[in-house]
C-alpha cells in the first residue's frame, strides 16, 4: 500500500490522547511478532474511522537482535512518516510454548521503544479484546477480522493478516477511545 503522510501533533503525555472534539487523532496499531509485524495506522476523527497506512513488516531471516533492530528502524521510518498520536498494541499471549513467548515479548520492546523514543503513549489490548472490539466475539477467526477492517475502513481490498491485525489493534483504540470521551461528558 501506498505510505500518506498525515501530520499531527504528537502530545507525549505518557497517557491516552484525548484529542477535542472536531480535532483527528492519529493511532498507530502493532501486531508484534519476531518474523512479521503489522502495523497500521488510522485517523479518528470524531466517530470516523480514515485508513492512513498499513503493511506487514516481514524482517529477515537471522539472529534475533538483528531481526529487532530492523523492526525498530522500520517503526521509527513509519512513525516519522505518520505520526501518530497514540500506540495500540497487542499483549503477549502465552499458550504452550514459553519460549516463543519470550521471542514475542522481545519484538513487543522494540516496538514499544520505537513509540517511546517519539513520545508517543503506548496503550495494550488483549487479542480477544481486539477481536471483541472489531468483530463482536473474542474469539474471531482471522479472515472475520481481515473483513471487518476492510468494512470498518472502506478499504477496496482485504489487507493481509498481519496488518489487518495491527489496523484491528488500532480500531479497538479508538473505539475505546470515543467511548471514554462520551463518558466524560
Amino acid at each position: 500500500m501506498s505510505k500518506i503522510v498525515v501530520p499531527s501533533a504528537s502530545s507525549g503525555s505518557g497517557r491516552t490522547v484525548r484529542s477535542p472534539v472536531g480535532h483527528p487523532v492519529t493511532i498507530l496499531g502493532i501486531d508484534p511478532g519476531s518474523q512479521i509485524t503489522g502495523v497500521g495506522v488510522i485517523q479518528l476523527n470524531g466517530s470516523e474511522l480514515k485508513h492512513v497506512y498499513s503493511e506487514s513488516l516481514k524482517l529477515p531471516k537471522g539472529e534475533l537482535p538483528a531481526r529487532l533492530e530492523e523492526l525498530h528502524s522500520r517503526l521509527q521510518t513509519i512513525i516519522a512518516q505518520t505520526r501518530p498520536d497514540v500506540a495500540s498494541i497487542e499483549r503477549v499471549f502465552v499458550a504452550k510454548n514459553p519460549q516463543s513467548a519470550l521471542v514475542l515479548g522481545h519484538a513487543r520492546g522494540a516496538a514499544m521503544l520505537a513509540a517511546v523514543i517519539n513520545k508517543i503513549p503506548v496503550v495494550e489490548y488483549s487479542a480477544t479484546e481486539i477481536k471483541k472490539t472489531v468483530v463482536g466475539r473474542g474469539r474471531a477467526d482471522k479472515a472475520q477480522v481481515q473483513h471487518m477492517m476492510r468494512v470498518l475502513l472502506g478499504l477496496t481490498v482485504v489487507p493481509d493478516v498481519d496488518a489487518s491485525d495491527a489496523l484491528a489493534a488500532a480500531v479497538c483504540h479508538a473505539h475505546h477511545q470515543n467511548v471514554n470521551q462520551i463518558i466524560k461528558r
